[in-house]
């Protein structure tokens, strides 16, 4: 799993008790999700199509750098199929998981699925490609 992007847990991200807010973390996760799926796929005409499994471990406190890290675990068709997951930037440690995040490629007019051409093994080697082209 690659840890690709982090944000800043400001006042206006908190709940009644002074934490994270699931539903700002939720929409971070989605937010986050689609950026890696559109960047996989090379398309922005996808959609959410299902999130699977959410688990909140820890809580993240006003201050708090949080992490996200994103892995493709299946790639169909028409869909791709993420894992997220997010930690504490400083003690690593696991705040949420959301398993089984599903994004669809629809036709822009449409809006039916499309095929999108790629497969997990061509994702695998762009992604390694990519990451290489960093460490120079």
């Amino acid at each position: 799993m690659r840890f690709l992007s982090r944000r800043l847990v400001m006042p206006n991200d908190l709940n009644y008790a002074n934490s994270l807010f699931g539903g700002r973390a939720l929409e971070w996760i989605d937010e986050e999700a689609a950026i890696y799926a559109i960047c996989q796929l090379e398309t922005n005409c996808l959609v959410t199509k299902h999130i699977g499994a959410i688990s909140f471990e820890s809580a993240a406190m006003q201050g708090d750098v949080v992490e996200f890290g994103l892995e493709t675990k299946k790639v169909g068709n028409t869909s791709i199929t993420i894992t997220c997951l997010v930690r504490n930037k400083i003690t690593k440690k696991t705040i949420c998981l959301a398993d089984d995040i599903v994004f669809v490629k629809v036709d822009p007019q449409s809006r039916k699925p499309v095929p999108h051409g790629k497969t997990l093994e061509q994702l695998v080697k762009q992604t390694e490609v990519e990451f290489n082209k960093l460490k120079v």
